[in-house]
């Protein structure tokens, strides 16, 4: 059974703790023993629990103060015990981050040939720098917990994520940030900064855009970056904007010390007004601008290093060459609340003598459109975050408000508007959806109430193999820069980011904050997934397939973090097939029905 709090958080429990380091310490415990419970299939019960160690003698022991089926597991207090009793009070994460990883390597790691040298040292290592930022992140916002001036409803949204992902052992890591630079360049403090501008000779340049798409009122993107930067160049050069990290760090890098070194390309450092960084660290956003830009960043952040890739950029403008030849209007019919943001252009600087550009330039930006109702659109992310020492989350502050029944209501609400388009776009075209929580784009009216949803992100579409003709047939094309891969491995991959990681979350959330039974919320979603099968069948041939699986098979895929992380894969770069460390877990939506 599930134990549901009944009240908002309050200062007894740790994440609550009055010190922001405890507070940060508790919240990375609680995502190592989330990760690990979930990647070693431990039976989770409400009540005491204690995690042997055995490779070092050693037990973690705490108590599950709410056991969530799907996941969103609370814990009390925990502490280190040896043979002798308690070593300590609490447990310290980087020193529990090194005795799960030992043991997990001992265990072979979820893959052939184990957990590769250095791994765990490493992971340690990020473990500490992602308590110390959280821990400065908690202490800001605490002290600051109103937006200032200038950030807008999305902003505010885009800036709550202050712990990260909830399931992930060093989920605030950043490589190579110094604390100087991570007040200009945190979201989570609410940082903002003027991009670092380039001059490229056209000739290592590389650029496209969607014809008359709104966004760009008739430019190409060479004069609307050169708009952004408030700059033309007499001399015909084009501008390429970059992140002031990244900027610093391509000045070490061969390809781009020649191009320097040649006058193809030369820094001209600060140009035009301050952009604020969205959830996403990189992509980078101004309330008063029609676009928003998503800069390559070599930072580490959870497992990969955030830099484009080239079929990255050109799927972006695959995608709206799509939409716009009808290819997805089946789905907006039937969801009109629901909409893809357009990636309509990108520029970036190539290597001489490669006019295709290396994979990875580091020097590279993709162009994305700013919704016309951004002001109703909230990322699930920050909506689902919690707030330590602020009380419920803001989805769990939002739906107190609605009065008796709205945590049933909401959940509904998403259901029908967000996941269902999401599942009814896949079944009429094979596109799948990557839409974790960062990359979901919940529509909210006046009160607070689910209307709608939109997807964001160039990198994250797969195909189904089975569509392709058709796909090709709508472009006219010969190939397709979509991720196209079997059908069951798009199955599987949808499975965990639509509804583990994203729906979810929705219904982990609610329940956390004591505002339903989490049985009940699974069970609200698993009726509405019944009421869309007919739908879904409609929409395209066996297109009910996954909602189907969703409501009967008794495990579901899901994404091992801890053991992704042990084994240093760059889920950017890696290929699809290996990208991360995947286990069958329970199926939450079953467990509700029994």
């Amino acid at each position: 059974m599930s134990t549901t709090t009944t009240a908002p958080p309050t200062q007894a429990d740790p994440l609550h703790a009055r010190d922001a380091r405890g507070a940060s310490e508790h919240a990375h415990i609680e995502a190592l023993l989330r990760c690990w419970l979930r990647e070693t299939h431990t039976p989770v019960a409400a009540g005491p629990l204690r995690v042997e160690l055995p490779t070092a003698g050693l037990a973690l022991v705490t108590e599950v103060t709410h056991r969530s089926p799907t996941g969103w597991h609370r814990f009390g207090p925990t502490r280190l015990e040896g043979p002798g009793g308690p070593l300590g009070d609490t447990a310290d994460p980087v020193t529990a981050v090194a005795l799960l990883s030992t043991e997990a390597a001992v265990r072979g790691g979820g893959r052939p040939g184990g957990v590769p040298a250095g791994e765990v040292a490493d992971l340690v290592e990020r473990t500490a720098e992602s308590v110390r930022r959280v821990a400065a992140f908690i202490d800001d916002r605490r002290a600051h917990p109103a937006p200032p001036p200038g950030v807008d409803g999305f902003l505010d949204a885009e800036q709550s994520l202050l712990l990260g992902h909830l399931n992930h052992p060093a989920p605030k890591s950043r490589d190579g940030v110094s604390d100087h630079d991570a007040r200009a360049f945190s979201p989570e403090l609410r940082g903002s900064f003027r991009l670092h501008w380039f001059a490229a000779d056209p000739s290592v340049v590389s650029h496209d855009a969607v014809d008359g798409a709104p966004s760009l009122a008739g430019r190409d993107a060479v004069a609307l970056l050169a708009d952004l930067a408030g700059h033309r160049p007499d001399d015909g050069r084009v501008l390429i904007p970059a992140h002031p990290w990244q900027a610093r760090d391509l000045a070490h890098r061969p390809r781009v010390r020649a191009l320097l070194a040649s006058g193809a390309l030369e820094p001209l450092g600060e140009l035009g007004p301050a952009w604020w960084p969205t959830s996403s660290v990189r992509t980078v956003y101004r309330p008063d601008a029609d676009v928003m830009l998503k800069l390559s960043l070599g930072l580490r952040l959870t497992n990969s290093r955030r830099e484009s890739t080239r079929t990255e950029l050109r799927r972006g403008l695959e995608i709206n060459r799509l939409l716009d030849a009808g290819h997805a209007d089946d789905t907006f019919a039937a969801h009109p609340g629901f909409a893809i943001t357009r990636d309509p252009a990108w520029i970036a600087v190539d290597e001489p003598g490669r006019p295709e550009g290396p994979e990875v330039t580091g020097l590279d930006v993709a162009v994305r459109e700013v919704p016309r109702d951004i002001d109703r659109l909230r990322c699930l992310v920050g909506l689902v975050a919690p707030r330590p020492g602020l009380g419920r989350s803001a989805l769990g502050e939002l739906v107190a408000t609605l009065g008796p029944g709205a945590a049933e209501r909401w959940t509904a609400d998403y259901t029908d508007h967000v996941l269902v388009p999401m599942l009814h776009l896949y079944a009429a075209t094979g596109i799948g959806l990557e839409a974790h929580q960062q990359n979901t784009l919940v529509r909210l009216d006046e009160r607070g109430r689910v209307t709608g949803a939109a997807f964001r992100d160039n990198q994250g579409y797969y195909l189904a193999g089975s569509h392709l003709p058709a796909l090709l047939k709508r472009l006219g094309a010969d190939t397709s820069t979509l991720a196209v891969v079997d059908d069951a491995l798009v199955d599987d991959r949808l499975s965990y980011y639509l509804l583990r990681n994203q729906a979810l979350s929705v219904v982990g959330c609610l329940a956390v904050d004591g505002l339903a039974d989490e049985r009940r919320l699974l069970a609200v979603l698993a009726e509405r997934l019944r009421a869309a099968l007919p739908a879904l069948a409609a929409a395209g041939p066996d297109g009910d397939r996954l909602a189907r699986r969703w409501l009967t098979a008794d495990t579901l895929p899901c994404k091992g973090n801890l053991l992704t992380r042990l084994h240093g894969i760059d889920e950017v770069l890696a290929p699809l097939d290996a990208q991360s460390v995947y286990l069958d877990a329970p199926n939450p939506l079953r467990e509700a029905a029994r």
